[in-house]
């Protein structure tokens, strides 16, 4: 393949990829800015309240995970803070896998101070 054919394929898909940004961006926008006056700008996981600066930290995130699935009610979205929206998307990605579940924990049974007394007035004599 010549380097000219080869340097406009390259710009082809750069093309293709900023516009895809470009739209996603745009997409994005125009739900978030539905969703802050739709919802109090508080995350819904955690109750933060945001304002001012501060507000860019809310995200929208999509109930079902279909970032296209856009009502015009907001009935797909939630705000969640940066923080709970990317716990939110890491519970998501471990769905179905072999994940410790907080629920099965098995308790300790080591007791760590167990001989502590004992130790204690060992030292003493």
């Amino acid at each position: 393949m010549s380097e000219e054919r080869k340097r406009s394929g390259e710009n082809g898909q750069d093309r293709i990829i900023a516009e895809a940004r470009k739209n996603r961006e745009l997409r994005e926008q125009g739900y978030r800015e539905q969703a802050l006056k739709l919802f109090p700008p508080v995350c819904g996981q955690c109750g933060r309240e945001f304002e001012g600066k501060k507000l860019r930290e809310l995200t929208v995130h999509h109930k079902n995970h279909n970032h296209d699935d856009n009502p015009p009610d907001g009935s797909n979205w939630e705000l969640l803070c940066i923080y709970c929206h990317d716990n939110e998307h890491q519970k998501h990605q471990l769905e179905g896998t072999s994940a410790p579940d907080s629920e099965r924990a098995v308790p300790a049974t080591h007791k760590a101070f167990a001989d502590l007394e004992k130790m204690i007035k060992q030292k003493k004599s």
